[in-house]
Order: C-alpha cells, then structure tokens, then sequence
C-alpha cells in the first residue's frame, strides 16, 4: 500500500487508516478481488489492484484494473506493461471478456494514458462519483427508479 500512496501522493488514503488484518485476509481470500505485486529484490516497486465484475446481461465477466502504480525509481523498465499483461493472463483464465482501466485527463496520467492507448482501445466516457446515503431532495421521483 505504500507505493500506491508514494506513487499517488496520497499516503494517507493507502497507509493511514489501514484495516484490520481480518479485512485483509477477507479482502484477499475473495475469488474477484486481484492484487498483483511488483519486486526489486524484496522491495515492492509496483502493484495492480483489480477486480472482476460479473456481468448480469450475459455468462461473462470484465476485469476493471482500479489501482496500478510503479515507484518513479523503476519506470521505464515495462513493470507496469508486465503487471497489466498479467492480469491479462489473469483475466483470459477466467474466460473475461475484457479488461479495462480509467485515467484521469490532467497531465499527472498523460504517461499512463500513453501506455493504455498502446494496449488498447480508448474509449471517450464521462465517470461520476455518487455520494453514498442521497437524501431525498437530490434524489430523482420514485416513479423514475424501479427496483429487479
């Protein structure tokens, strides 16, 4: 977690409020749930997080990668290409249908979206962030929202 707050420049979202060990080891027995590590020696120097989502429209599933990073020290040397085609791999024996990854516009991601646009396909989509528990005056009518 540490090089993904290094790396993000977010010590405190990936290192100060760490979870119990019990959340970890839950986190990590899930089937869907993919962390992959990079090493130089014994020092992590890169790491991918992601998740498979099964899909509801058909027998599939997709592989969203949510986190990927690799310390500046070691850019450059195609650790973050070998992570994404590992959880390629990974994805392919799940018999996945897709993988995909978001980057932010600003200048801070224009080495990443580099290296996506050389694996793959960009898509032009807008992403939004809900707040969790709308109160009902942001909320749209109920007769707009149906339940399954």
């Amino acid at each position: 977690m540490e090089t993904f707050g290094q790396v993000f420049n977010q010590m405190d979202t990936y290192v100060g409020h760490r979870p119990p060990a019990a959340y970890t080891r839950r986190l990590l027995a899930r089937e869907e749930f993919i962390a992959l590590v990079a090493l130089s020696g014994d020092r992590v120097v890169g790491g991918l997080t992601a998740y498979e989502l099964v899909k509801y429209e058909q027998a599939r599933s997709e592989v969203y990668i949510y986190d990927l990073a690799v310390l500046e020290a070691h850019r450059r040397r195609g650790i973050a290409t070998a992570l994404i085609r590992e959880v390629s791999a990974l994805a392919a024996g799940r018999g996945a249908h897709a993988v995909f990854v978001q980057a932010d516009t600003g200048p801070e991601d224009a080495a990443a979206i580099a290296l996506y646009s050389k694996l793959g396909q960009q898509e032009h989509v807008l992403h939004f962030d809900i707040p969790v528990g709308l109160d009902d005056a942001s909320a749209p009518p109920p007769d707009e929202v149906r339940e399954q």
